[in-house]
């Protein structure tokens, strides 16, 4: 019987870039609504996560990144832009730690096998993060931090990152490439923000760009053909997912058209991988999303996959 862990914290809701800026604390209020209301969180044991250490943070980003951030963190009551559409407030530095450290938790619990998978719902988002930059609302590249840890404080050596977020995870792929130990998929629209992606950094990402108004079909497609091929051959021993959910065709950052039952298709088929070759070992984090109830859905049908509730 698989155990899916529910990882969060309080601190996320105090990280707060503009009245009107969409990646908002009421993401996290509609996702654990939805859960809730379907009976999902009484299935899943709940975490509070901790904060990623200095030493954890430091294995994605650079001494002087870090040091840059922490120096960046204004008053109570203030905000400061690390880019054009990316603030921080007093509560942002430890709520990205925070964030970072939920999936060092589902890391060590899935290890240890306390749980056998784990969804972190958390923000700030990390995927955009660079090994030296924060951007595209994200400032530690969360899913990054979580696969250092496995390989350097549990040893493994082959885990599969898949990124389906419509947006490029060019942080990832910065501090990712050329690491023979990673196998990263992704796909996302383009030419979209980053506009980066359709060409790979190095031979272990497998990027898929996908035009404008691309449904769900052809996702299933390209999954089929070219994701479950070389996740087969790569065998990975733990899989970590960039869950974004802004490919969902109401959400207006992008202009995809998925829906609910793709998500939980694109879910069914990474839990089969992991299933065959990774112990049933799977690490969700949350991304994108940003029309709450489409984001809501598409969780609840990601983590009703994960959890047995969803056929797919």
């Amino acid at each position: 019987m698989t155990t899916t862990a529910y990882i969060t914290h309080p601190s996320f809701m105090k990280h707060v870039m503009g009245e009107d800026h969409p990646e908002c604390p009421a993401r996290l209020d509609a996702i654990n609504d939805h859960l809730l209301s379907h009976g999902f969180l009484d299935l899943m044991p709940s975490y509070r996560a901790p904060e990623a250490t200095h030493e954890q943070i430091l294995r994605a980003h650079t001494a002087h990144y870090l040091a840059e951030i922490e120096n960046m963190v204004p008053p109570e009551g203030e905000t400061v832009h690390v880019d054009p559409d990316t603030m921080m407030n007093s509560h942002t530095l430890t709520a990205a730690r925070h964030a970072a450290g939920a999936v060092v938790m589902a890391t060590d619990l899935v290890i240890s096998r306390e749980v056998t998978r784990a969804f972190c719902a958390v923000r700030p988002p990390g995927h955009h993060a660079e090994r030296d930059a924060a951007m595209g609302f994200c400032f530690f590249n969360n899913v990054a931090v979580g696969i250092r840890h496995a390989q350097r404080a549990h040893g493994i050596n082959r885990i599969a990152l898949i990124d389906f977020d419509v947006h490029h995870g060019n942080g990832s792929e910065d501090i990712l490439a050329g690491d023979d130990e990673i196998l990263m998929v992704s796909t996302f629209q383009h030419p979209l923000y980053p506009y980066l992606g359709d060409v790979p950094k190095g031979t272990n990402m497998l990027n898929v760009p996908l035009p404008a108004r691309t449904r769900g079909d052809l996702m299933r497609q390209v999954v089929t053909e070219r994701w479950l091929p070389a996740l087969d051959h790569f065998r990975p021993q733990m899989i970590f997912i960039s869950a974004g959910f802004d490919a969902h065709r109401d959400d207006d950052m992008a202009n995809l058209g998925w829906v609910e039952k793709d998500y939980a298709w694109i879910t069914a088929r990474l839990m089969e991988i992991a299933h065959k070759h990774s112990h049933d070992r799977v690490v969700s984090v949350l991304e994108g999303g940003y029309s709450l109830q489409a984001l809501a859905s598409s969780v609840g049908a990601h983590v009703g996959v994960m959890i047995g509730a969803v056929d797919a």
